[in-house]
């Protein structure tokens, strides 16, 4: 009798056992193999070793050049949507005339479509006929030529990402729902000042969730792909070649399948070592406790 539960229960679950094998661990398994190989896909894989990860770190300026985009990236577009979430969740926490329609407001960019809003970007970022350098003009500044600029095209599209925080915004909402309001009451019995209740109250309590947002936040942009990909390709000058964006091109435009599994792995590894230290730090400053 168990043992016909159990094969009930593996028949069940076969489905999902066999779409985890097939698209999965299998092609996990086969990128780490083809990236010791030389393979374009027409021909059989051709074993060649470490030249893969050779020639990714001393013969491909790209790698670096990609990699230092990334980087740069990360270091202002993930501080930068936090802080912008919190303080949005902040200020639509409170108890306003027509606070459902402002969360609404905010949380719409979140859902459109990547392809679509980078298009709607391309359009308000055009230096000649864009809505935002008509804005400043209006106001007597020449606006820079944003994703035509190699020094504005980046600070272009964190600006993007910063306007497309509104998931994480709702995120933080529910975050500041579940603080005791016990807390509060017994900081204003204290004396607590507004700002003293934010910063010890608050922000501490929120950690937790500021703390997934760090986490998915760098995962995503080490992956930075769809609007590099969309807007500028690139350009101009390599300046918005992000890391996804070179693995793509060598591996789809080149058809160098084993390079391109070899720069994933490194990216994977990176990834997991960045993780990896972000947990480490939790324990100094996210506080799980009520």
């Amino acid at each position: 009798m168990f043992k016909r539960r159990d094969l009930t229960g593996w028949l069940f679950a076969s489905p999902i056992l066999i779409g985890l094998v097939v698209f999965t661990i299998y092609p996990f398994i086969a990128s780490l193999y083809l990236s010791f190989c030389d393979y374009d896909i027409f021909t059989p894989p051709r074993w060649v070793g470490l030249t893969n990860y050779v020639t990714l770190f001393t013969e491909d300026p790209l790698f670096w050049k990609s990699l230092q985009n990334v980087l740069y990236y990360t270091a202002f577009a993930v501080p930068l949507s936090i802080v912008f979430g919190v303080v949005l969740a902040l200020l639509l926490d409170a108890n306003i005339r027509g606070l459902s329609v402002y969360r609404t407001i905010f949380f719409l960019p979140s859902i459109v479509p990547i392809v679509a809003s980078s298009v709607l970007w391309l359009w308000l970022l055009n230096p000649k006929i864009g809505l935002v350098n008509l804005m400043l003009k209006t106001v007597g500044v020449e606006g820079p030529g944003w994703l035509n600029d190699p020094d504005w095209s980046k600070p272009s599209l964190i600006i993007m990402a910063v306007w497309g925080v509104g998931h994480f915004m709702i995120i933080y909402l529910a975050g500041l729902k579940d603080i005791p309001v016990s807390l509060y009451e017994a900081s204003m019995v204290d004396g607590a000042s507004a700002w003293q209740r934010v910063r010890h109250i608050t922000l501490p309590m929120l950690t937790p969730v500021i703390f997934f947002h760090l986490v998915m936040g760098l995962i995503a942009s080490f992956q930075y792909f769809t609007q590099a990909f969309v807007m500028t390709a690139g350009g101009p000058l390599d300046s918005t070649l992000f890391y996804a964006l070179h693995l793509f091109f060598e591996a789809f435009a080149y058809l160098k399948m084993g390079y391109a599994s070899a720069m994933a792995w490194v990216l994977f590894l990176i990834v997991v070592c960045v993780t990896a230290l972000v947990f480490r730090s939790q324990g100094r400053w996210v506080h799980y406790g009520r």
